[in-house]
Order: structure tokens, then sequence, then C-alpha cells
């Protein structure tokens, strides 16, 4: 599908499958959609399922101009003729799915967010020096190394074929992104202090082995949030949907059906 945002034209990958109520899946910043597949293979009998690889990932087109993801996200939802769905976001397209949330609760039935960044949150020493080691490979354009520290830093007690699969996949993302650094901004111009009057039922889950500082921005979410619920993935990290779909299945289905 193609997206407008100032003039500009983007042509988004999007996916659709199942039946059922619907559910948009937004993916993690190291990923595209494609880091969905345990949940597209076993949801399609109970969702009308939606995946989108962002701007600048999988094999939408590269990020050009000024745009948001969370409008993008919007205007799929407009595009299929979705008024509202659940939106289930990892990592950084957890923050995409907090956004629209926040900017747009109209659209929303319910969030997941997985293991999700928060603007304005002081990170660690140990995330500052990730930041400063795959800023260091950038620079240098050294987009194997760059992809490298992600793989190590959030997946480097995942399995092999999870961190081969997340590999490919940030690679792909950094080349298409090496042109132009995406200019992308929030719809909501201060979400931590939207958070407290979001009227969504959010489920807010983190890896039991995810980094601290994703952790206590887990605890942060769900003490803010007025209707969330806070769980762990057990014997997962940073994408606890695919290093133990069964596991995250397990919490995340029963809030999609309404009946935790």
């Amino acid at each position: 599908m193609n997206v407008y945002e100032g003039g500009t034209a983007a042509s988004l990958h999007v996916e659709h499958a199942g039946s059922g109520p619907p559910v948009v899946l937004i993916h993690a910043g190291v990923a595209d959609s494609r880091m969905w597949d345990p949940q597209w293979a076993a949801w399609q009998t109970r969702f009308a399922l939606t995946r989108l690889d962002l701007r600048g990932f999988g094999r939408s087109g590269a990020p050009v101009g000024s745009f948001s993801h969370a409008g993008d996200v919007a205007a799929l939802l407009d595009g299929a003729g979705i008024d509202r769905a659940h939106v289930v976001g990892a990592s950084f397209g957890g923050l995409v799915a907090l956004d629209l949330a926040a900017a747009r609760p109209d659209r929303v039935l319910g969030l997941v967010l997985a293991d999700p960044p928060l603007p304005g949150y002081a990170w660690s020493e140990e995330m500052r020096g990730f930041f400063a080691a795959e800023e260091a490979a950038l620079e240098a354009g050294d987009l194997e190394a760059a992809t490298d520290v992600n793989v190590e830093f959030w997946l480097g007690a995942a399995p092999g074929p999870v961190q081969e699969a997340i590999r490919e996949q940030q690679l792909n993302a950094f080349r298409l992104q090496a042109d132009d650094e995406p200019d992308d901004s929030l719809l909501t111009a201060d979400l931590p202090g939207a958070l407290a009057t979001l009227e969504v039922r959010t489920l807010v889950l983190t890896g039991e082995h995810d980094k601290a500082d994703f952790r206590a921005i887990g605890d942060r979410l769900a003490a803010a949030l007025p209707h969330a619920r806070r769980a762990v993935v057990p014997r997962a990290g940073h994408l606890p949907s695919l290093e133990q779909p069964a596991a995250f299945d397990e919490i995340a289905l029963p809030f999609l059906d309404g009946r935790r």
C-alpha cells in the first residue's frame, strides 16, 4: 500500500490473513514483519491479522521526508477499512503502538506492548554503551558490524536460528536506511504525560531476561496506564514473541480474547 505524509509517498509492505477480531502486529526496530511468523501461523484461526513492514524495514520503501510510523499505521487501518483493532507491538513497534493509542484511542481496541522503550527514560550505562557502539559502526559505514552489535546485545542468549533471522532483517534495515536517516516523529507531543489518561486496555509484557532498563520501563508503564496488566514471559529476552512463542501466546491470547 502507499501512504502519504508531508506530500511524500511511501510504499509499505502489508499482509492480511485469518478471520475474527482485527489484530495489527508491529515489529521491533531490529526486525521486520517476519518476526511475527510464529503468531502469523498460529493466530489466523481466531483473528483477522494484519502485519506490515514499517518505512525503512523489510519489503517497504526507504524512509523519505518527515513522517510518523503511527500515522502510517492509522493510514493502514483506513485503507483496510478497519475501524478499530487490537495492536500488538514489540520493542520499537510497542512505542509506535502506544503512540497510536494515545493519539487515536478511537482506533485501538486493546494494546499488547512487548518490551517497549519510553521517551525521556534515563538510560543506564549499559544502554548508553550499546548506543555508542552501534553509532560508531554506522559512522564507519560498517553495516555488518552494526548488525552484529545489535544481535549480540539484544539476542545474545537466543537460539541460533532466531539470531540468524534477526541478523538478516536488521542488516536489510540498515541498508534501506543508509542513504536517508528516518525523519520520523511521534503523533503525541508528550507521550509520557499522556499515559495517565489513556483509556485503552493494555497488556505490558517483558522478557524475563531482557535488559534491566526495559523491565523497569515495563513496570513504569504498568503503573502509569489506568487499565494496564503486567506480565513476564519466562526464559525470554528482548523479543519474547519470537524467542518463546508458546509462552508469549499463553499470556497474550487470553488478553486479546478478553478473558484477562
